[in-house]
């Protein structure tokens, strides 16, 4: 009966719902909010829940048992992720969620991309069609016409 918690299409799914909402909800919040200040009270939130999260399923790990090569690129990842919070939160700041929002999510187009240049991935011709598929789809979504 456990199937669905080692999904990592039901994980995917649950993903891609909450930022969705994180869309909505930052475009409401951003209204009266600094771009820079919303990214601020959205990590301090994060940070709260995550730690909730460890100690309720006893999570928490020295920081020992990181490697330094782990350790570098979870930092990388963290600068990326506060870098593309403070830039997505400017675009809802300015522009509407549902374009800001297919935008962002380009990301999908730029990971297909680097996970075959960079980590080796293989992509079939039909992946490769649902990768374009997405990057056009974006681009008619953010166009206003």
């Amino acid at each position: 009966m456990n199937a669905p918690l080692e999904s990592w299409l039901f994980w995917a799914i649950l993903s891609a719902g909450f930022a969705a909402l994180t869309a909505i909800f930052g475009k409401i919040g951003v209204e009266n909010v600094g771009a820079d200040f919303a990214t601020f009270i959205r990590t301090v939130v994060i940070l709260a829940a995550i730690s909730l999260i460890l100690t309720a399923t006893g999570g928490w790990q020295g920081i020992g048992t990181i490697s330094p090569r782990s350790g570098l690129f979870l930092v990388l990842s963290g600068l990326a992720t506060g870098l593309s919070w403070v830039c997505y939160f400017r675009a809802l700041r300015i522009g509407d969620a549902a374009r800001v929002a297919p935008v962002d999510k380009m990301s999908v187009v730029l990971v297909a991309v680097f996970g075959v240049i960079f980590l080796g991935e293989k992509l079939s011709g039909p992946n490769w069609l649902g990768v374009a598929l997405i990057a056009a789809g974006a681009v008619l979504v953010a166009y206003k016409g």
